[in-house]
C-alpha cells in the first residue's frame, strides 16, 4: 500500500504518521475515495457555480457581503483532488464548461475521466502569474466572462484559487515560493506549521488568509451582477488553523486530504438569483485537448503546495 519512499518520509517526520492514521479512520481504511456525506454539487440546481478554493464557512460568513441567501453544505473532500473525485469522476458533464485556475483536474485527468463540454485551463502559460506563483482573481474573472459569452447555453463552473495560498492580498513571505523539505512531500507550508518547523502565530496566518478572500470577493460580486439565472458561490474544502482533528488528537494546519472534520468540509453555499434561468443543453465536447509539459504542471503544483 505504501511505497518505500513514503515509509521513509513518514519515519523521518512523525507528524505524517499521525495525519495518515486520521486519514485511515475518515476514509475507512481507504475504502472511501471521498467523503460520502458531502453534497453532490452537480446534482444541485444552479446555472453558474463559483468556487473559492480552500474557503471555510466561518471565514466567508464573516467577510462576505455578497448578495444572496447564505447556507452551508458539507463538501465531499478536504482537498481539491478529493472534491473532484467525489463530484466529477467518470461523469458526463457535457452541459457544463469548467473555467479553472487550479491544475488538479489536469493532473488527474486520466483517473477522473470526466467529460465536460469544455475545460478552460486558466493556469496554463498566459494565465499564470510568475511573480506571485498563482492565478490572480482578475485573470480568472476575465476568462469566466469570455466563457459566459461564448457558451450561453451551458452551466458555468468557475474555480478561483483564492483564498488558497499564496496570500496575494498580504505582504507575507512565509507562504511565497517553495522551501525544500528534507522529507520531500506535499503542502510543505502547512506541514511546516503543523510540525513546528515554521513558527508563525495563528493571527498572522489567519489575517493573510482573510485578506486573500477579501481580494477575490469584489471579482465574484462582479460576476454575480453579470451572470443570469441562479448562481451559487461555494468552496471545494475548508482549512485548519492549529485546530484539533480526531480520532488521533493532534493540532493541524492546512487542508490535509482525507480528513473530514467540520472546518475542513463545512463550506459556504450562497445562492443568488437574477434575471431569467438558462436553457441548458448538453453538446459534444469542443475542447482542443491542449496539453503542457509535465514540468509546467509540477511547477504550478509546487507553487500551490501540492508537491
Amino acid at each position: 500500500m505504501y511505497s518505500a519512499f513514503e515509509i521513509r518520509r513518514a519515519l523521518a517526520n512523525p507528524v505524517r504518521i499521525g495525519l495518515e492514521c486520521n486519514r485511515l479512520y475518515h476514509r475507512r481504511g481507504y475504502r472511501r475515495a471521498y467523503n460520502p456525506s458531502g453534497v453532490d454539487v452537480f446534482a444541485e440546481d444552479w446555472d453558474s457555480l463559483i468556487l473559492l478554493d480552500a474557503c471555510r464557512y466561518d471565514l466567508f460568513e464573516r467577510h462576505s457581503r455578497l448578495p444572496g441567501d447564505l447556507q452551508s453544505r458539507t463538501s465531499r473532500g478536504s482537498g481539491t483532488a478529493e472534491f473532484l473525485r467525489g463530484n466529477v469522476a467518470g461523469r458526463d458533464l457535457r452541459d457544463t464548461v469548467y473555467v479553472t485556475a487550479n491544475p488538479q483536474l489536469y493532473r488527474y485527468r486520466e483517473e477522473l475521466n470526466a467529460t465536460f463540454h469544455d475545460v478552460i485551463h486558466v493556469w496554463m502559460a498566459e494565465g499564470w502569474d510568475e511573480e506571485y506563483g498563482t492565478v490572480l482573481p482578475e485573470t480568472t474573472t476575465r476568462y469566466a466572462r469570455e466563457a459566459a459569452e461564448r457558451y450561453p447555453e451551458k452551466r458555468l463552473f468557475v474555480h478561483y484559487l483564492q483564498p488558497h495560498y499564496p496570500f496575494v492580498g498580504s505582504e507575507t513571505t512565509f507562504d511565497k515560493g517553495h522551501v525544500e523539505d528534507p522529507d520531500g512531500g506535499e503542502d510543505v507550508f502547512w506541514l511546516r506549521l503543523t510540525d513546528g518547523r515554521l513558527d508563525v502565530d495563528r493571527e498572522t496566518v489567519w489575517d493573510a488568509y482573510a485578506k486573500n478572500l477579501d481580494l477575490v470577493l469584489p471579482y465574484v460580486e462582479s460576476l454575480l451582477e453579470e451572470f443570469e439565472g441562479r448562481t451559487v458561490v461555494t468552496s471545494d474544502h475548508g482549512n485548519l488553523f492549529d485546530e484539533r482533528v480526531f480520532p488521533l488528537p493532534m493540532r493541524v494546519w492546512g487542508h490535509p486530504k482525507g480528513i473530514h472534520v467540520e472546518n475542513l468540509v463545512k463550506v459556504p453555499w450562497l445562492v443568488h438569483e437574477t434575471g431569467t434561468r438558462k436553457e441548458v443543453a448538453a453538446a459534444a465536447p469542443v475542447s482542443e485537448g491542449r496539453t503542457v509539459g509535465e514540468d509546467v504542471v509540477a511547477d504550478r503544483l509546487e507553487a500551490l503546495g501540492y508537491v
